[in-house]
C-alpha cells in the first residue's frame, strides 16, 4: 500500500506546471534566446507564431510607408513601427501587432515594448484571422491610448476599421477604396496606399 502510494505520489510530482509567465518575464525570456522567433505571450504562455506568406509581408511594408509618410505630412509626431515590438495587453498577455503608431516623443533605442499605441495593425493570415477578429480586437481597445484597430484582409482586399468614438463605443466599417482619417492623431491615407493597386 506505502508503495502504490509512493510511486502516485512521484508521479504527481513529476508532472511538470507551467507558472504563468508575466510580460516582463515574458520579455526578458524572449531577450535571451539565441535566434529570434517571432511569439505573442497569451494568458502566460509563449505562443509561436507562423511564418507569413510573401503577400503578408508586403502588406506591411505598404502600411509601413503610408503610415509614416501620413505622419510626415500632418506634422504629427511619433513613430510607426513593424513587427517586433511587444504591447502588452495585461500581466499575462503581450502581442506583436504587424505595424503599430505611436505618438510622442522617440521611445528609447533598447525598449522592447509600446504600451500606448494608438493605431494598430493586423495583417490576415490563415493561421491568426481568428484570433485578429476576436481576442486581439477586444484586447488592443483594453488600452485607453488605442483609437484606431485596421484588420487587412489582402487576399479579398478589404480593411476592417475599427475606431473608438468619442462615447467610448468601438464602430466598425469595412472599405476597400477612399481614404481612412484617423483622429487622433489628425492623419489620413488612401486604403490603396495601404492594400495595394
Amino acid at each position: 500500500m506505502a508503495v502504490g502510494g509512493a510511486v502516485r505520489y512521484i508521479s504527481i510530482m513529476n508532472i511538470a506546471l507551467r507558472q504563468p509567465m508575466t510580460v516582463d518575464e515574458y520579455l526578458a525570456w524572449a531577450d535571451a534566446q539565441p535566434e529570434r522567433q517571432r511569439s505573442e505571450l497569451i494568458n502566460g504562455q509563449v505562443v509561436a507564431m507562423a511564418s507569413e506568406r510573401v503577400v503578408h509581408n508586403r502588406v506591411k511594408g505598404r502600411v509601413y510607408l503610408a503610415l509614416s509618410q501620413s505622419m510626415a505630412a500632418a506634422g504629427v509626431v511619433g513613430e510607426v513601427f513593424t513587427d517586433g515590438m511587444t504591447v502588452p495587453i495585461d500581466d499575462h498577455t503581450a502581442y506583436e501587432p504587424d505595424a503599430l503608431v505611436r505618438c510622442g516623443a522617440p521611445l528609447p533605442p533598447d525598449q522592447l515594448k509600446v504600451t500606448d499605441p494608438a493605431i494598430v495593425v493586423e495583417v490576415k493570415s490563415p493561421t491568426t484571422a481568428h484570433m485578429d477578429t476576436s481576442a486581439k480586437l477586444f484586447g488592443y481597445f483594453k488600452l485607453a491610448s488605442v483609437h484606431h484597430y485596421l484588420f487587412i484582409d489582402p487576399d479579398a482586399r478589404t480593411i476592417t476599421h475599427h475606431e473608438r468614438i468619442s462615447d467610448g463605443t468601438i464602430a466598425r466599417r469595412d472599405v476597400t477604396s477612399g481614404r481612412l482619417r484617423f483622429d487622433p492623431p489628425g492623419i489620413e491615407t488612401d486604403v490603396a496606399s495601404l492594400i495595394g493597386c
